[in-house]
């Protein structure tokens, strides 16, 4: 009669089976992922989404543009179905070291909630996520008996009358968390997926278990327990332990059943029926037999079966093995090691791989006092892993790097970026006095200016920022990588430019040609010259004063960035770009009418944000002191008597002497055009004349 259980379970499971891929095809198909601007909405300050990757997760960056985590759907990573058979998608929101920002509930077809209990209940399970690591040992329940029994495991309130859906939400966020974890965070790395061959058959006996490591010990004698507690509150807690400390506290036992030579040299015919049944319904569980031969006995008086062991828990490359009963009757072999042993279930889906070292923590608990006891607790390890010659590993193409993704998903922007760069770059070094010599050069300015406002500003997301500038800083001082800055290849190709013009030009190429917002401020500028606007020239003592205002904002951030981190993130929105260029003006009124504040000064007062107030345009003046030459051509009489090109100067970056200030020198090439010109330069026209000066 057992045997024909048997089979009917199997069919059934099969059956079930076939039915849930249905459901599960039916959910894919209609299932709509969310797209960037989708995503967008769904993560709050200080995180904002940045690229969607090739895997359809998005990352999150800090509002300093570094890289904090990842952002992503269930459902394309782990589509489990759910108690309906469409999978429940969920939105996940990860910090780089693996802790849930934040965790939303997308779509689901779980009728408990569409038509029973209502979406509050589903809502509230899902938001207690938010703050644990995907390291911790999150489990649906709550403990049994004593809430301080020194459980090991954390618990969720389930939803009653709910518990296959919350479970099913819990297995599928757990799911794709690991994924992306072992896929994308530093530090967590997954092995080969490896599943039992339930063809290759061996005969073994226990005593070849234990001397091919197949069977894993770890034996802790009472002595052992009481140093681990000695000096602490719970030394003289356990007289037992004091009275035989040659007597094993511990004697623990972990054997890998997956394979079934394992099983087979472990487990009686009619446990062994009872795991094969277990391996047609879930196939995807590793069933891990333990045993204790000593006194601890493994769970507490409290455990119910079919739920996760309290006092045992497990890992892999820093990450928590999900443990469940298999509620399957355990009958040993004669030989192998007599106590209380149970098998355990992990879903291979979730990343564990058996064939690489695991480990398994058994926890002792002491009690001191009677009324409301205080716990101490004492970890005990044990390491195992099972020969890779009883399973089949499909290892996995190794994964792009984050970068090359980058890259590959902006391959046809950083081409027209790096064609345009090619172009505009040798055009400055050696023909500026033809550009700046031609009838419409104004005209021309103005639409590479525009270009940059629409390809590198709104379209490629170019705007370079005072922010990337701290994150290199704090990085190098704290050692850590600045592998972020490859996550943003568009803008690392307009910064390598830049840097190198440095010696070329100074700060110019950036501040007079590639810097979107200051493009807006140009093109406002002649906007209030086409309406007849008056504008406001500032006398040369007020300038020299005013110039030097952006090093004080800039020294300010720095010290923020050292000081007071927490306050960094709205102190730079002393920078309006992430209104005017990131977000389109799409952001609360008070930063719109802040950059449009400057964009409307800039219509009589010339770029008044750039030359005064920039931090940005301060590290690039800065940085123009690597400037190699004197690329604006000069002659004796500039300046003396001929002050010209000074006067027409908007940035005020000639000296009365004639001299160029390249520090604060924009490389318009206004000056260039009128020295080139025999009509407009004064000692030209004067030679012309016959009366040289």
């Amino acid at each position: 009669m057992r045997g024909v259980s048997g089979i009917g379970q199997a069919v059934v499971g099969k059956a079930i089976a076939l039915m849930s891929a249905a459901f599960l095809l039916a959910g894919l198909a209609t299932a709509q992922e969310l797209d960037r601007a989708g995503a967008a909405l769904l993560i709050e300050p200080p995180y904002q989404i940045g690229d969607q990757l090739p895997d359809g997760s998005f990352e999150l960056h800090n509002l300093d543009g570094r890289l904090a985590g990842y952002a992503f759907e269930t459902l394309p990573i782990a589509p489990l179905p759910g108690f309906s058979g469409a999978p429940i998608n969920l939105f996940v929101s990860l910090t780089l070291d693996g802790r849930l920002i934040d965790v939303e509930l997308l779509s689901h077809n779980e009728p408990i909630f569409v038509s029973g209990l209502g979406e509050a209940p589903f809502q509230a399970f899902i938001a207690q996520y938010r703050g644990h690591s995907i390291t911790d040992s999150l489990v649906i329940g709550v403990p049994y008996g004593d809430q301080g029994t020194g459980s090991s495991l954390v618990y969720l309130d389930g939803v009653t009358k709910a518990t296959a859906s919350v479970r099913i939400a819990h297995e599928s966020l757990l799911a794709a968390a690991f994924k992306i974890a072992r896929d994308k965070l530093q530090g967590i790395g997954g092995g080969a997926a490896a599943q039992p061959d339930l063809n290759y058959l061996e005969p073994l006996t226990w005593a070849e278990l234990v001397s091919q490591g197949l069977a894993s010990r770890r034996l802790v004698p009472n002595a052992e327990v009481d140093r681990a507690f000695a000096g602490s509150l719970w030394a003289d807690d356990d007289p037992g332990a004091k009275d035989t400390p040659a007597a094993p506290f511990l004697d623990l036992w972990v054997i890998d059943l997956g394979p079934p030579s394992i099983a087979a040299a472990v487990l009686e015919p009619e446990s062994l029926n009872q795991l094969d049944q277990f391996r047609e319904l879930s196939p995807d569980d590793e069933p891990l037999l333990v045993i204790d031969a000593g006194r601890h006995g493994l769970v507490t008086d409290e455990f119910v079966r079919n739920t996760s062991p309290d006092l045992i828990t497990a890992s892999q490359d820093g990450l928590p093995i999900a443990l469940r009963d298999a509620d399957l009757d355990v009958e040993l072999k004669d030989g192998v090691p007599e106590g209380t042993a149970m098998i355990l279930r992990t879903d291979r889906r979730l990343g564990f791989d058996p064939t690489r070292p695991w480990e398994l923590s058994v926890r002792a608990v002491r009690e001191h006092g009677f009324f409301r006891p205080e716990i101490g607790t004492v970890d005990f390890a044990l390491t195992h892993q099972t020969d890779a010659r009883f399973f089949q590993t499909n290892t996995p193409a190794a994964p792009v790097p984050v970068w090359r993704q980058a890259v590959e998903n902006r391959l046809a922007d950083l081409s027209v970026l790096a064609g345009g760069l090619a172009a505009l770059v040798p055009l400055l070094l050696f023909a500026q006095s033809g550009l700046a010599g031609q009838k419409h050069y104004t005209a021309v300015r103005l639409g590479v200016l525009a270009l940059v406002i629409g390809f590198i500003g709104w379209w490629g997301q170019g705007q370079l920022s005072i922010t990337t500038v701290l994150g290199v800083l704090r990085a190098i001082v704290d050692g850590q990588s600045l592998a972020f800055l490859l996550y943003d290849p568009f803008s690392l190709l307009i910064w390598a430019v830049v840097i190198l013009s440095f010696l070329a030009w100074g700060r110019g190429l950036f501040c007079g040609w590639l810097c979107p917002f200051g493009a807006m401020q140009e093109f406002a500028h002649h906007a209030g010259r086409r309406l007849g606007l008056p504008q406001i020239r500032v006398p040369d003592r007020v300038d020299r004063v005013l110039v030097m205002v952006k090093y004080g904002v800039l020294a300010g951030l720095v010290g923020l960035a050292f000081g007071s981190p927490a306050a960094l993130d709205a102190a730079v929105e002393v920078e309006p770009f992430k209104t005017a260029v990131t977000t389109f003006f799409w952001r609360e009124w008070y930063y719109v009418a802040y950059a449009a504040f400057w964009l409307l000064l800039g219509m009589v007062f010339f770029k008044g944000f750039c030359r005064y107030v920039c931090p940005l345009g301060a590290v690039m003046a800065i940085g123009g002191f690597l400037r190699l030459r004197q690329w604006i051509p000069r002659r004796d009489a500039c300046g003396s008597p001929c002050q010209l090109c000074r006067v027409k100067c908007n940035y005020n970056a000639i000296k009365p002497s004639g001299a160029i200030r390249y520090d604060e020198c924009f490389q318009c090439l206004d000056c260039v055009t009128i020295h080139d010109d025999p009509k407009q330069c004064v000692p030209l026209v004067l030679a012309g004349r016959g009366r040289p000066i």
